[in-house]
């Protein structure tokens, strides 16, 4: 599951890591949140009730959120406004489930099996977040614009091609949870397992 708006939520722990990606960074955070149950099913009730927000009245069993920041800077060159500084930040925060009752061997084998799965789903959507910052910064690095003394023209072409960006990656993040949350998709198969069923 994937948020683009952040929401503030009731956390135990959490991670902080920033990394480069290359004129842009990534910030990332990850935080989880407390379950307990002696069994796969109470295990899933435990992330229904307690998980992160969804909607009004679901819960995920996890999810990545993001926000991102430009500081964008032009110039006059030879006639032309030239974005000369693209710097972007790209702000990531995973929420996932910790299991915080003992468990028997098998179950946490199941757990485990189940969990990286989990973090492979909210991964991705963060692999895509990070191609959208690579991708809004290859469309508005070095772009010019003549006849625009205040550069006014020139930022308003940068938003236009930001927010198109956006948009193209917002469709392959919903695409992406579609595939996953199908009947008979990936999740599902997660939570069959964990459950124990065959």
């Amino acid at each position: 599951m994937r948020r683009i708006v952040l929401t503030c939520l009731a956390v135990i722990g959490a991670l902080c890591v920033t990394e480069a990606l290359a004129g842009t960074r990534a910030v990332v955070q990850t935080r989880t949140y407390d379950i307990k149950g002696s069994s796969g099913t109470t295990l899933i009730d435990a992330m229904d009730s307690k998980g992160p927000k969804h909607g009004f009245m679901t819960h995920a069993i996890a999810t990545t959120a993001y926000t991102v920041d430009w500081d964008l800077g032009g110039g006059q060159d030879k006639g032309f406004c030239r974005l000369g500084r693209v710097n972007g930040t790209l702000n990531l925060f995973y929420t996932f489930p910790r299991v915080a009752s003992p468990m028997t061997p098998a179950l946490k084998r199941r757990w485990n099996r189940f969990f990286a799965g989990v973090r492979s789903h909210e991964e991705t959507h963060g692999r895509i977040a990070r191609e959208m910052m690579r991708a809004t910064e290859r469309s508005i690095t070095g772009l010019r614009v003549a006849n625009d003394p205040s550069c006014y023209k020139t930022r308003s072409e940068a938003r236009l091609r930001i927010k198109a960006v956006y948009a193209e990656y917002e469709a392959k993040q919903i695409a992406f949870d579609r595939r996953e949350h199908a009947n008979g998709g990936h999740v599902e198969h997660l939570i069959a397992a964990l459950i124990g069923k065959p």
